[in-house]
This record gives structure tokens, sequence and C-alpha cells, in this order.
């Protein structure tokens, strides 16, 4: 792994959009993913160039099902905006909430306040441009400023290319010019807020709001709990990341995934923290955390993946397997989705999906593998079961690992690297600990025999495999072959 550049640059060198700095009266924060006080890029300038400060979450207003999100993230919103407000409210400010087109509500907004300004923290999604592209519009209509901050990632798409100018497509090489760029300081810290005390608001929203109601058992949301968990990880397992991060019975990753998915903590401050915890400790731990490091930078090469390339939300990265077949089997889909496969590793993972909206990343891996390889089922299905599912869902790493386990995306795996789920289980639960965690019915079995291929039940109450995984591995194959076969004799029509 490269090493980390260490220099970092003020924060008040972010490129902005609209006119210059000066002090304005009355303006408007827009949070979008930042649901933080400490470190917020956009907040803090919009605290430092005016006077009141009107602080706005804009809430989504479907009802009942969402094909890219769910009751899991959604319940972890409403602690995030719960937290917030507090915060805010310590710091003498309060939290706005409307609901709505969030370019039609800022309108509103400023024709309420006579704001001057909005402030926010950019986006690089598709989603996200095109509503920052509408915001640019109407601004001229209503005569405000519109300044806009890197604060999602440490570096920004366009910050990290080629010397030719292009965006990277293979990771090694965009994470050694990564490591070389000077990364941003954190934001001083953010003593007072005034917010105009005649701005109405909504109410911090329940599930109720979304016609949603609990099915998990999530992790506790907001600033102070993600705070808790980067000292706890810094102080525990962080050590023995490197060695122990691919066992999935073991605590030995940070859990930090849904607070850089919602900001309760900013991606500078896990990277700074991470780079003073290395200087003092034993070359091992180094390692460790060099490692973690590197799960950073994976974050944000699928964000400037998804920003030069967002075709990837409906098609392959790569064009080589347009031609793949995949199979349409509901059935099978609904016992991956289940966990009733028969595969004791990939049912463990499905049900702690299901029951905690998380699921540790190696087992991500191992199901996403199982439900395109050993099942032939298209990734869109399971990247969209996952984001349904997923506290941390995000957009742009959630397609990142899937096209990765289906062999169609940014540096993926190979399409010959077929993982074998009993060989998975061997390799990082092999006392069964994490199986036996999810999967209560084989408490009593052997672990040993969830490494090889069952002659009969593991337990009454559990499924023989689905599939054969041998069986499956080959077609699998035969598939991939016939798409690159496909595509040559097309390249060499053209």
């Amino acid at each position: 792994m490269p090493t980390c550049n260490v220099k970092v640059i003020s924060q008040f060198n972010f490129k902005n959009y609209g006119a210059g700095f000066i002090t304005m009266r009355r303006v408007i924060h827009w949070f979008r993913r930042g649901l933080r006080v400490t470190d917020n890029t956009a907040l803090w300038h919009a605290c430092d160039q005016a006077d009141e400060v009107i602080p706005v979450y804009i809430l989504s207003t479907w009802k009942k099902r969402h094909p890219w999100t769910g009751p899991n993230r959604q319940e972890f919103l409403c602690g995030c905006l719960e937290s917030l407000s507090k915060n805010l409210e310590a710091i003498g400010g309060c939290l706005i909430l409307r609901a709505g087109d969030p370019v039609q509500e800022l309108e509103k907004l400023i024709n309420e306040t006579h704001a001057k300004a909005i402030f926010f923290n950019r986006g690089t999604d598709p989603y996200s441009v095109e509503v920052q592209q509408q915001l640019e519009k109407a601004s001229a209509k209503l005569q405000v400023q519109i300044l806009s901050y890197k604060d999602v990632t440490i570096l920004e798409p366009d910050e990290v290319l080629t010397k030719e100018g292009r965006p990277f497509r293979i990771f090694t090489s965009y994470a050694k010019a990564w490591h070389q760029e000077e990364k941003p300081a954190l934001s001083r810290k953010l003593r007072k807020l005034h917010t105009p005390p005649t701005v109405s608001s909504l109410p911090v929203p329940t599930l109720d709001f979304w016609g949603l109601s609990s099915e998990a058992k999530i992790i506790e949301s907001g600033e102070k709990a993600a705070r808790r968990r980067l000292t706890e990880f810094l102080n525990g397992p962080m050590s023995v990341y490197g060695d122990k991060r691919n066992l999935p019975g073991e605590q030995a990753t940070s859990r930090l995934s849904q607070d850089l998915r919602f900001g309760t903590l900013s991606p500078r401050q896990i990277f700074l923290s991470c780079l003073d915890a290395r200087r003092n400790v034993s070359a091992t731990a180094r390692q460790s955390i060099n490692s973690y490091l590197n799960e950073l930078v994976w974050r944000e090469f699928y964000i400037q993946i998804l920003a030069h390339f967002p075709t990837v939300l409906h098609h392959d990265f790569s064009d080589q397997f347009s031609t793949l077949q995949w199979d349409d089997n509901d059935s099978a889909f609904q016992r991956w989705c289940e966990g009733s496969t028969g595969f004791p590793i990939v049912d463990a993972g499905m049900r702690e999906l299901n029951a905690t909206g998380f699921v540790h990343n190696r087992i991500r891996m191992i199901v996403a593998m199982f439900l395109t390889k050993d099942l032939h089922i298209h990734w869109r299905k399971g990247e969209q079961y996952f984001m349904q599912k997923l506290v941390d869902g995000d957009i742009a790493a959630n397609n990142g690992g899937w096209q990765w386990s289906a062999g169609t995306g940014a540096d993926a795996a190979p399409y010959f690297r077929i993982q074998n789920p009993w060989n998975q289980t061997k390799s990082y639960d092999p006392a069964g600990k994490y199986i036996k965690t999810w999967l209560p019915e084989l408490r009593d079995v052997d672990p040993i025999r969830f490494t090889q291929p069952p002659t009969d039940r593991f337990a009454k109450n559990y499924p023989m495999p689905i599939v054969d995984h041998a069986t499956e591995r080959e077609e699998t194959l035969e598939r991939f072959n016939r798409a690159r076969r496909a595509q040559w004799n097309i390249d060499v029509l053209e």
C-alpha cells in the first residue's frame, strides 16, 4: 500500500460556487448527507459568513415502499435527525424540517425568510448532480448565492485523475494517485449558531411518516454514537484489523459504514484520526491501520466510478459480458433473500442482514457471488435488495461491490474467480461461530460439516443445498465464455 500523504490543506481552499465571501445577515444551510455539527464544511462556512443560519433538512415524501431504501435506513435517518436537532439546539440553533421536492422547498424557504444564500455540501452521484443543477438555475430567479463545498469525500472525483486527465478504472492505480494528493484539514470547532425563531418546521419524523414500521434491530444512530464507535475502534479492534477483518465471527471491524453514509462522521475525521493513531504503534498495528485506510480509498474509488460512469446503475461497467445469460428464478431468489439456500455461510449472512440491516463485508462478497454465480441471478436484483435492507446502503459502494462480485464491474474479480461457499467457510468461519450465531437450528452441528457439501441434512429443520456448487461453477464459466466469444465476434464485425 502506498504511504499516506499526511500533508493537509486548509478547508478554506475548497472550491465554491457563487460570489466571493462576504458577511450576510441570513443564509440557509441545506443538510443532505452530512448530518453532524462537527467538521461540517458548508455549515461552518455558513456560520462564518452570516449572522443568522437556517439549517434545513428536506424529507422525501414517498410512502410505504421504495425501490432503493426501506425501514432500516429510514429508522436510522430518524435517529440522526433527532440527534442533529439536539446538537444544533446546544449551540443556539434550530433544525428546520420540510418535506417535498428539494428545489421547490428551498425556493419556498427563500421566499419566506429572505435568506441571501444557500450553503450545502455537494454530492457527486447522478441524482445529487441533477438537483444541484436545478438549484443553480433557480438561484438566478431567486437572486441568491449558491455556495457548495467538498465534504462527502476526502478527495472529489475530479481531483484524482490519470496523467491524461481521465478517470481511473483500476483501483491500484487510483489508490496510488489518491495517496499522493494533499488532504484537507478539519474545520474549526463550531461554537455558536443563531436561527431566527419565526421559521416553521415539521416535527422530527418517525417511520410513520413514510407509512413504515420497524423490521430490524439496527445500530444506534446520531453523531455522538458515531464518535463513540470511532474511539472504540481506534482503542481496540484497529490493532488487529489487518489479521481479523475477514472473520465475521469476530468484532474486528469499525462498524462506521452507516456513519459515513449519513455523514454523522466526516471521512476527514476518520482518516486523520487513523493517522494520529498510527504514529506510536507497532509495525503490525501500523499495517492494520494502513489496511483500514485502504477501505476508505475503496469508498472514494467507487464514488468516482459512479460520478464518471453513471450508467453503472443500469448496465455492466464492462461491456465484455453484455450478452451474458441470467436466470429469472423467483423461487431461488426468495430463498436467497430469506436465508434458506442450504448453504450455511450464505444463509447466516442473509439472516444477519434481515435481522440487523447490516452484514459483514466478507459475507457480502460471499452472498453476492453465490446469487450471481451459483444461482445465475442478475446482480441488479441483489443490489436492490441490499439497498432496501442495509442501514449503510450507499448507492456507489453497493453498486461497486455487486459488480465486483458479479465480475462485471470496475477492477472486478475475474469472471473465473468463483468463490466456493464451503471453502470460504473453512477459511473465515472454521469454528462455525458466525454460522451458529445466525442459524440457531445448527448450533449442535459439528462445524467441520459446514466446510463441505453435505450428504444428508445438517439438521431436521434445515434444507439441503439448493444447488450443487461444482456443477453451477462450470455452468457459470460456460456462460461467461459464451458472452466473451459473442463480444469478440461483435468487435470483429465492427
